[in-house]
């Protein structure tokens, strides 16, 4: 294993830490544990603390992910996510970003923020403030949403058919480019004290979308912020996920338990860039979540792995199972084989699962809980600094992945394990910079690595709607 060190070497790999405004994230019950602070997430101070510790050792970003409901489908009850703290309760998380920008000046914070439930009028003023207010340091993680606890919050009975909200994702996204790119010029605020002018008049425009889902006269309400638009990502790998990512995404964040699962869509989406959207497959950025447990030998992490073992809830983890998949694995018996059931989903899934941890002889619904009740749909992967590596190299080389999205089983100690013995392994292999490559820089600029490059890339679409300085109106059409 050793020897795959050198594989890799030139890849700087993008890290973010993986967190949600809830307790435990992708592990639930681990807030039970004395050293887990995770539980503490409703202070100011706890994410703070946070932004100022992943900034010195020099992450990339914080990924803040979100839901919008509970997770209800297991036992057809929330009754289980209540009891074990499975991602409920849940904070918004735009609110807090303000407060680590405060702190910081290079690590970046994408936020995920549902195309289903939200006006892209208003959340575009939210995210163009944020930028403002970061100093270009937002990231946005488009999601369509999953679970219809959040739709019927939302006036729904259901949630909208996949390909539906893919369609609705599709306008939505092209209205913020419309409302980031092209409603303002580049050089349209003034400030003239002299003349008296804030704003010239005519270096702002209304976008008049007219569509299917949406209807926005504009303008934008906000000023062109440091990037305009944020920092890209994206999370689906459906066909219509695929698409979405191809055309869209900057950087795509895969969950998977093993390389062999998501290698083939990575590959299909840089594909689909190039092909048909004429993109540079290397521009696309794909983030692997994985939970490292590490010690300073392999014993003490696997005894970190045993104690944790005794605080995760089988029962938070079918609730979140549950929310993910659609299955409720409350019908089905203690001992009841799921790779042979009837359900296609169930099997395909456990099949999944089981194809990647052949060690486990029978596969019940207990098995499963055990399997997601840390690390979430991820892997975990335990052991020193050398064997942690090793296990992400071999996610570089079989999946082609550019870097990782790190959760935690204890927070913060999780993030403090890796700093302190992980990244100096990394460094080590020159697998991971020294310092920010763009020293208070935007999102974007570290992310690229390229001092300059705030806003989109010119061969991503959102370029097209970029109205730059000194272009009249007449000469710069805003796309359909």
């Amino acid at each position: 294993m050793a020897g795959l060190s050198g594989i890799h070497r030139r890849k700087s790999l993008v890290l973010n830490a993986f967190v949600e405004m809830c307790s435990g994230h992708q592990s639930p019950g681990l807030w039970r544990h004395p050293d887990d602070q995770s539980w503490r997430f409703n202070d100011v101070s706890h994410w703070v603390e946070l932004a100022k510790l992943l900034e010195e050792a020099k992450f990339h970003g914080i990924f803040i992910a979100d839901v919008l409901g509970g997770y209800d489908v297991y036992s057809s009850s929330l009754d289980p996510a209540k009891i074990s703290g499975a991602q409920w309760p849940v904070n918004e998380p735009l609110a807090i970003i303000s407060a680590m920008a405060a702190v910081t000046k290079s690590i970046g914070f994408g936020v995920t923020v549902s195309t289903t439930y939200e006006q892209p009028y208003h959340l575009a003023r939210r995210l163009s403030t944020i930028d403002h207010l970061s100093s270009g340091r937002i990231g946005w993680n488009i999601v369509t949403s999953y679970l219809d606890s959040a739709a019927k919050n939302m006036g729904l009975t259901e949630q909208p058919q996949h390909d539906d909200r893919y369609a609705q994702a599709e306008e939505y996204i092209k209205v913020m480019y419309k409302l980031f790119e092209s409603s303002w010029r580049d050089d349209a605020v003034k400030l003239d004290r002299q003349s008296g002018i804030y704003t010239e008049p005519e270096l702002v425009r209304q976008i008049n979308h007219e569509g299917r889902f949406f209807k926005v006269p504009g303008p934008h309400i906000c000023q062109p912020s440091p990037q305009r638009t944020p920092l890209l990502l994206q999370a689906g790998t459906s066909r219509a996920g695929k698409q979405f990512a191809a055309q869209h995404a900057e950087a795509i964040f895969v969950s998977a338990h093993a390389p062999a699962v998501c290698a083939k869509s990575i590959a299909e989406v840089r594909e689909l860039a190039k092909t048909q959207y004429g993109r540079d497959p290397a521009n696309i950025k794909v983030l692997a979540l994985v939970t490292p447990i590490l010690g300073h030998t392999s014993e003490e992490a696997h005894a970190k792995l045993a104690d944790y073992r005794q605080y995760a809830s089988h029962e938070g983890a079918l609730a979140l199972f549950g929310g993910w998949t659609g299955i409720d694995l409350s019908k089905y018996g203690d001992d009841e084989e799921l790779r042979h059931v009837e359900s296609n989903a169930v099997k395909s899934t456990v099949e999944g699962y089981a194809r990647f941890s052949p060690g486990t002889s029978k596969w019940t619904k207990h098995t499963i809980a055990e399997h997601v009740s840390l690390g979430g749909n991820g892997p975990i992967i335990v052991g020193t600094p050398t064997e942690v590596a090793d296990g992400l190299e071999i996610w570089l080389q079989e999946a082609d992945v550019d870097g990782f999205n790190f959760a935690y089983a204890l927070f913060p100690q999780s993030f403090k394990d890796i700093i302190d013995l992980l990244l100096p392994e990394l460094q080590k292999r020159g697998l991971f910079w020294d310092e920010y490559a763009v020293p208070n820089g935007t999102y974007r600029e570290n992310f690229y690595q390229k001092s300059g490059q705030s806003q989109p890339l010119e061969e991503h679409v959102a370029s097209k709607y970029r109205w730059k300085a000194g272009v009249p109106a007449n000469q710069h059409r805003i796309p359909e």
